[in-house]
């Protein structure tokens, strides 16, 4: 056994299976299936085949054993979702009902973290399904502490492997796993931030596993000396063969640059292929107003890139442009959270209310409405709407997309920050404080 490898230990699990159809492997993944984070590597966040919208209501409510933060996946007739007490259910997308739930650890309390705002902290970032081995992966933070990489056979919830995914510099309590672990080719990609409140040591980090076997994990870590967390909702944007994370602030603030508050692209093998910063990443490291509050969103040719400043960059995707690089900037909004991109429109998470920000053939912005301003979730489109959660005021919106106008709203309870729907079997799938909220007429 390889050095910090976990090796299976299936019986060590809780696992309460309760299917209710024959235990087959679950089939390849469909145009109208929602696999991974806003539905594509891409991370478009768009449901091409969504029919129009109708009139919503609430379909169906499951109460599960802790809160969904991670966006729910939808494959099939099955809508699968992870809570913080290191749970994955298998819910079926009609009724709700639990068709598996498979407990996989035990979550670590707040009151043996240095800091946070996640109690208990199990599983927070959005999981991602295999449609190749049919196997769900998540990360679970357990007790311990310990970051491990559990997969799952979709059909059955039996556990086929867990193993150690742990971030390769800081102190392991410090670190939380809330960006959405990526498939790309047969590796799972898994990024790491801080814990609320920026303390203890953590530096942000990528590490990756093989879908399935034993292996030793490819890592990167942000060179600097503490924090550069990647902790934005959406995970890694595919662009091409590389990854792209959005980087938070670092500890330097003069001198030589330190990799922090930026746009990383990785190669597969995570070695850094480029990068973008803004010419004011020392004020943005002294003042906590980086890049890495929301996940790249890539538009035609560009990357559109926001943060925590509320400057917003355009970026060509081939050539990231390094230090001030940038094609245009703009002011837009304060970003948080994961975008959605319909052609040349971006559809941005604001702290104050989405907006609509169109990018032109040579890399121009034009910002084009601003929705409700409760309405901070990570948008989705589909059906002919832009779908936004209130996640604090516990409602879902279905905004015009060409105006930004409130077409439908209905309450769906309260939900995670920068909670994001599914758009799915024309359902809306909202993971909220204590489960998931099907709604039906998407």
């Amino acid at each position: 056994m390889r050095p910090g490898f976990c090796s299976v230990a299936v019986a060590a699990l809780t696992t309460a299976v309760a299917l209710t159809g024959p235990a087959t492997r679950a089939s390849a993944a469909a145009d109208g299936d929602w696999t991974t984070y806003h539905h594509d590597n891409a991370r478009s966040g768009v449901a091409a085949g969504l029919a129009p919208l109708g009139t919503l209501s609430r379909a169906w409510t499951a109460t599960l054993d802790g809160a969904v933060y991670g966006q729910p996946l939808a494959v099939g007739d099955r809508v699968f979702a992870a809570t913080e007490n290191d749970t994955v259910y298998a819910l079926d997308a009609s009724t709700g009902a639990v068709l598996w739930s498979t407990h996989v650890g035990t979550p670590v309390p707040r009151s043996s973290l240095p800091c946070g705002n996640i109690d208990p902290l199990g599983i927070t970032s959005t999981m991602v399904y295999d449609p190749a081995t049919g196997l769900l992966f998540a990360l679970a933070e357990r007790t311990g502490p310990e970051h491990v990489l559990v997969s799952i056979d979709a059909a059955t919830g039996q556990v086929s492997e867990q193993r150690a995914a742990e971030p390769p510099r800081g102190d392991v309590i410090a670190h939380q796993q809330r960006a959405a672990l990526n498939l790309l080719g047969d590796r799972i990609y898994i990024a790491y931030g801080g814990l609320a409140g920026d303390c203890a040591n953590y530096i942000g980090s990528v590490v990756s596993l093989p879908t399935t076997g034993p292996a030793a994990p490819d890592s990167y870590a942000v060179p600097t000396t503490r924090e550069a967390g990647i902790w934005a909702p959406g995970g890694a944007t595919v662009v091409g063969d590389n990854l792209l994370y959005a980087v938070g602030n670092g500890e330097s603030t003069s001198g030589a640059y330190d990799g922090s508050d930026s746009v990383l692209a990785l190669s597969p093998d995570l070695q850094l292929a480029d990068r973008f910063a803004p010419s004011t990443w020392a004020a943005d490291n002294a003042s906590d107003l980086d890049l890495g509050s929301m996940t790249p969103a890539l538009v035609g040719s560009y990357v559109y890139t926001d943060g925590k400043r509320g400057t917003a960059y355009t970026l060509r995707s081939g050539s990231l442009g390094g230090i001030g690089g940038q094609v245009a900037q703009a002011t837009v909004c304060r970003a948080y959270g994961g975008a959605a991109v319909d052609a040349d429109t971006v559809y941005v998470p604001c702290s104050d209310g989405p907006r609509a920000v169109r990018i032109d053939s040579a890399g121009g912005m034009q910002v084009l409405w601003r929705g409700p301003s409760t309405a901070k979730g990570s948008p989705v489109v589909g059906g002919g709407a832009v779908w936004v959660v209130d996640y604090d005021g516990g409602t879902l919106f279905a905004l015009d997309p060409a105006t930004g106008s409130v077409r439908q709203q209905i309450s769906v309870g309260v939900c995670p920050h920068f909670t994001s729907p599914t758009l799915a079997n024309d359902r809306a799938y909202v993971g909220t404080t204590t489960g998931v909220v099907a709604v039906a007429g998407a």
